[in-house]
């Protein structure tokens, strides 16, 4: 038997959990509840405690690496994807870093990803080209999701732009979601990132790129609608990832924070379930 690809264990996970709920990771000391140590110290302690909360009501997990990194924390998200391995040992850790860059240095991205912390699948920027998603893609069990109609404002400025020279004048966001769907999805690896603030778009880009997984962040603290969100961008075998972070992580500032994310991750799949066709 062949080992499970990310795609797979994707399936897998969202089957076995009945679940869309992916809980983002971007842990912000200023708001730890009491209790928990402020910075790096606490910043592993706060994140177990989610996991351990949340991790049979989720399809993945999407730790944000620029919140570890920022607090020179980097030991404590390679002790969180260890613990998830432990706790949820078959739930995808989707690595959310938006790496974008060519040759050498994308290699060296890529082991960071894939090696040192052992994500399943990583988020990145397309904007230099083919060039720069390749090297992610000699790891193939593993996946990546490119940026593709991103749920901030300021997406219009490239994102909605028109492609004058490309067959049909494509959007540019367009665009990258007929190159995941087409040249450059040699191996089934790659999925796309469309933010569920633009459900017109997440349906769009469904339109183009039929098969691919979505990696929908915006729902809860950013305002996106979790049934728009559903029925924009589920279809019968091609996965729908719906990340919510901040709405789970800080749903209470006290002592019973777990026990609130919990809660608050049941609440959000419960609506994402119920916005599936029957």
């Amino acid at each position: 038997m062949l080992p499970m690809n990310f795609l797979d264990r994707l399936r897998a996970a969202a089957d076995e959990r009945q679940s869309l709920l992916c809980v983002g990771l971007d842990p912000e000391p200023a708001r730890f509840p009491c209790g928990i140590a402020p910075g790096a110290a606490g910043i592993y302690d706060f994140c177990a405690r989610i996991v351990e909360a949340t991790a049979d009501l989720v399809c993945a997990f999407k730790p944000q690496i620029a919140y570890f990194a920022a607090q020179r924390a980097e030991e404590a998200l390679e002790r969180l994807i260890a613990h998830m391995r432990a706790v949820a040992p078959r739930v995808p850790v989707i690595l959310d870093a938006k790496r974008g860059d060519i040759g050498a240095t994308a290699e060296q991205y890529a082991r960071e990803a894939f090696e040192r912390y052992g994500a399943d699948a990583v988020t990145l920027s397309p904007f230099m080209g083919f060039d720069s998603i390749e090297p992610y893609l000699r790891y193939p069990d593993k996946g990546a999701f490119l940026l593709c109609r991103t749920s901030n404002p300021g997406g219009d400025d490239l994102q909605a732009r028109r492609l004058a020279d490309a067959p049909g004048q494509p959007l540019l966001y367009e665009h990258i979601a007929q190159l995941a769907q087409g040249p450059w999805n040699r191996n089934g690896q790659l999925g796309l990132v469309v933010g569920a603030t633009y459900p017109q778009e997440i349906a769009r880009v469904r339109a183009i790129a039929p098969t691919l997984p979505l990696l929908i962040p915006g729902v809860g603290a950013q305002g996106g609608d979790a049934a728009a969100t559903v029925r924009a961008g589920w279809r019968p075998g091609a996965p729908i990832v719906v990340n919510s972070s901040r709405a789970i992580l800080y749903a209470s500032s006290g002592a019973d924070f777990a026990d609130a994310a919990r809660r608050a991750a049941e609440n959000t799949r419960a609506a994402l379930q119920a916005a599936q066709p029957s």
